[in-house]
């Protein structure tokens, strides 16, 4: 059991050093995703916005309000009249719904960003941040409480998941009885 617990502390600290940078690396990238997923948030409400804006400038060119529009296009008999009824009130619920998440994600602190960025995500896209993201090096107070809060989850979760039950373990072999020598 002697060997068995040098091996374990012998690769512990190199082990630890490794865990301390896989989690500083892939932590600090989480605030680098919520940025570019910032930006390309901003670019869909753009978007969406300048639809919205054609939309109601058809609806005053007609001498209608923008829901007024809407209602009288959804009541249409014509099929296809109607869908576009559906496709102009999206287009406003979208502007709204990417509009809150903007303020939300502007307007939170570092220790609340992660939870805004969850409660408003939209995961196409989330899929088409991930898709284009560029992983980078940040120097921001935010990348580093990132880098070292991954650094204490990784080490807690092996000397909690790992190293300290295979401790016990090793333990429980070399004293079977419960006494220790």
């Amino acid at each position: 059991m002697k060997t068995a617990r040098a091996l374990l502390g012998a690769g512990s600290g190199l082990l630890d050093r490794a865990l301390c940078v896989v989690g500083a690396v892939a932590f600090s990238q989480v605030p680098e995703f919520i940025q570019q997923y910032a930006q390309r948030l901003g670019g869909h409400l753009d978007e969406a916005r300048r639809q919205l804006a054609q939309f109601q400038q058809t609806a005053a060119q007609s001498g209608l309000t923008l829901e007024a529009l809407i209602r009288q296009t959804s009541a249409n008999a014509d099929a296809a009249v109607a869908r576009l009824g559906g496709v102009m009130a999206e287009t406003a619920a979208r502007v709204d719904r990417l509009a809150a998440a903007q303020a939300a994600l502007h307007e939170a602190s570092v220790w609340t960003r992660p939870f805004a960025f969850a409660r408003h995500l939209d995961t196409a896209i989330a899929r088409g941040t991930w898709s284009a993201f560029k992983p980078a090096v940040p120097t921001t107070v935010e990348g580093l409480i990132y880098a070292l809060a991954g650094m204490l989850v990784l080490l807690g979760a092996y000397h909690l998941g790992v190293r300290l039950p295979l401790a016990r373990a090793a333990d429980r072999r070399a004293f079977p009885t419960g006494r220790r020598a």
